[in-house]
């Protein structure tokens, strides 16, 4: 498709581009929480998704995610964005159901380029079981896609951030590193399959890993993504009142991840996560693998909180259906998150 890149249009892609959280959290403060006990979860505290009850058996998971391009692949970056709002569903315990797409681009960029952004975007709502039934476009010099996406959810099943225990295991679902190798591929440092291992990561849908994990029951589950592991971990641990403490050493990583990362590449992202969280994490780690932890993520996997002695069998349910999990850490008494 002949036309210009489309990461050369962004000033930042994927969930990088992200509103830095210490900020989110100053704009978010004159807010009233709604008082209805039928907002299940809302802002006070906010989650990766709202959850609204129906009635004693349903209840809607509701989300909205768009951001501007991360790769110059218009189907890619279709399927990208579209994972990352479905994520969020599915970091809830929820199953989506219908989705709209949220849609701005320039006029000069041929029809052909939003079409295949919206193919691809279709073909991973498909895949979630769900309906991409229309949604709102309008024109912007910076490109940028995602959607909004309402899902289904029992109410006595959602999964909150703020459900993790002393005792519990932290597990991540998916390897660390996007935020770093797309930097790497913008300064053209990237080396060779980097850049294929980390969008086949974002474009795998956490769905199949929330199916294995519903039997379960976690504590406490959240999906990674702008705000880098260490940030969300440090919601999931604030919210919890407990202490997280991940292990540097058995944080799964993409190819060519730490290598990048040992060379300094890093994105802005990292600058604002550790402002946002940095004043709550004690860190012995080294210093790439401290980055890595504080690397803004796009379509990240699941941090999951549950009972440790159920951990060696979710372990093997994962395994036996072929899907991907690590043990991180643990969930102690006290406050922060330790990184060691």
């Amino acid at each position: 498709m002949e036309t210009v890149p489309l990461t050369s249009l962004a000033r930042a892609g994927g969930c990088a581009a992200k509103y830095a959280a210490a900020q989110l959290e100053t704009l978010l403060a004159g807010i009233v929480p709604a008082d209805d006990d039928d907002l299940l979860v809302g802002l006070d505290p906010a989650d990766d998704a709202a959850v609204y009850r129906l009635d004693a058996d349903r209840a809607i998971v509701f989300t909205v995610d768009f951001f501007p391009p991360l790769v110059d692949d218009p189907r890619a970056f279709g399927a990208i964005a579209a994972t990352n709002a479905l994520n969020d569903v599915f970091a809830m315990g929820g199953a989506p159901l219908l989705a709209l797409s949220v849609a701005a681009f320039p006029e000069e960029l041929p029809v052909e380029v939003l079409a295949a952004v919206l193919e691809g975007a279709d073909a991973q709502v498909r895949a979630a079981g769900a309906i991409l039934a229309g949604g709102h476009t309008i024109r912007d010099d910076e490109p940028k896609y995602g959607l909004a996406v309402v899902g289904m959810v029992h109410p006595d099943a959602v999964w909150p951030k703020a459900g993790a225990r002393p005792g519990d295991a932290l597990f991540l679902t998916k390897p660390l590193g996007t935020g770093i190798v797309l930097q790497a591929r913008r300064d053209g440092s990237a080396p060779a399959g980097a850049l294929d291992s980390a969008v086949e990561a974002m474009v795998e849908l956490n769905g199949a890993a929330a199916d294995a994990l519903r039997p379960f029951a976690p504590n406490a589950v959240t999906d990674v993504t702008g705000f880098g592991l260490l940030g969300h971990v440090h919601e999931l641990a604030s919210r919890s009142e407990v202490r997280a403490t991940i292990h540097s050493q058995a944080l799964p990583l993409l190819p060519a991840a730490l290598e990048l990362a040992e060379a300094g590449i890093r994105t802005g992202g990292d600058r604002r996560n550790r402002e946002f969280v940095g004043r709550h994490v004690e860190s012995s780690a080294s210093g790439a693998l401290e980055a890595l932890a504080y690397d803004p993520q796009t379509a990240g996997g699941l941090v999951v909180s549950l009972p440790a002695e159920r951990a060696a069998v979710l372990e093997a349910t994962f395994a036996a259906e072929g899907l991907f999990i690590r043990r991180i850490g643990a969930v102690e008494e006290g406050a922060g998150v330790s990184l060691r």
